[in-house]
């Protein structure tokens, strides 16, 4: 069963995070466009991976101490509106896995509970059968009981 609700799963995934794209379209439009988000949403994202990005490759080069230039207001704004976007989609993806994961654990839960009652049922079932066997053994051995008394008294007569 989860087999087959694995495609859909992936297929809606996907249609989520294209629809999700011209929402961070929208969005980095947006904070290109504001001065707010420019100088706080945007630009420390955006110098802090290029301060990252540049250390790296100075040090693949072999460049250790070498000094790495933050970049200016506008190339900071455009790559945070960049890292933005890309973390909305990133984001939609992940909640996307999420709600199926959770939606999964739901559906494996209830089944799981719905084993455990029908165990359950089925051990009721069976200590009731238990004493109605017992109840019919007891009741045999009484009838056996009468049957032996009544051969013997027979016999004496």
């Amino acid at each position: 069963m989860v087999a087959g609700a694995f495609p859909i799963a992936k297929l809606l995934y996907l249609g989520v995070r294209q629809l999700s794209k011209p929402l961070a379209a929208r969005i980095k439009d947006g904070a290109r466009a504001s001065p707010f988000f420019r100088q706080y949403v945007c630009g420390p994202p955006a110098q802090l991976y290029h301060w990252v990005e540049m250390r790296a490759k100075m040090r693949i080069m072999g460049f250790r101490g070498a000094a790495i230039k933050p970049l200016n207001e506008e190339a900071a704004a455009e790559l945070g509106a960049e890292l933005l976007g890309e973390a909305i989609v990133f984001g939609v993806g992940g909640l996307c896995i999420y709600l199926e994961y959770a939606r999964q654990s739901a559906n494996s839960k209830k089944k799981e509970d719905e084993l455990n009652s029908t165990l359950v049922s089925l051990q009721e079932q069976i200590s009731e059968l238990s004493l109605t066997v017992e109840t019919l053994d007891a009741q045999l051995r009484g009838v056996n009981r009468i049957l032996v008394e009544l051969s013997d008294s027979a016999k004496k007569k």
